[in-house]
C-alpha cells in the first residue's frame, strides 16, 4: 500500500482497480445469479469499461442486459458510457 501511495502511476491504478470493482458490486443485483461467479471487473479507459467474462453463453446473455446495466451505473453515479466484454480464454 505504501508502494501505491509514493508513485503516481501505482496509486491511479490502484483507484482504477477499485473504482472498477465498485462498478461490479453496484451491478450485483442487476445480474442473475446464476451469472456472477462468470464476471470479472476489468479495465477502465476513460468511459469505457470492460467486463471478463468466462464463457460465450454467459457474454451472450450480458449483452441483452447492457442497455440496463449502462442505465444503472449511470444512475448510481458511474460515468459509463460503453461496456465491452471481453471472453477469458481457458
Amino acid at each position: 500500500m505504501q508502494a501505491a501511495q509514493e508513485s503516481p502511476s501505482l496509486a491511479r491504478l490502484t483507484e482504477l482497480t477499485r473504482e472498477s470493482s465498485l462498478r461490479l458490486k453496484t451491478l450485483h443485483t442487476l445480474i442473475p445469479t446464476p451469472l456472477r461467479n462468470a464476471i470479472q471487473a476489468g479495465p477502465i479507459e476513460g468511459s469505457e469499461w470492460c467486463l471478463l467474462v468466462s464463457s460465450n453463453a454467459a457474454a451472450a446473455k450480458l449483452r441483452q442486459m447492457l442497455p440496463a446495466l449502462l442505465a444503472h451505473l449511470n444512475s448510481h453515479g458511474h460515468a459509463v458510457e460503453k461496456i465491452r466484454l471481453k471472453i477469458l480464454q481457458s
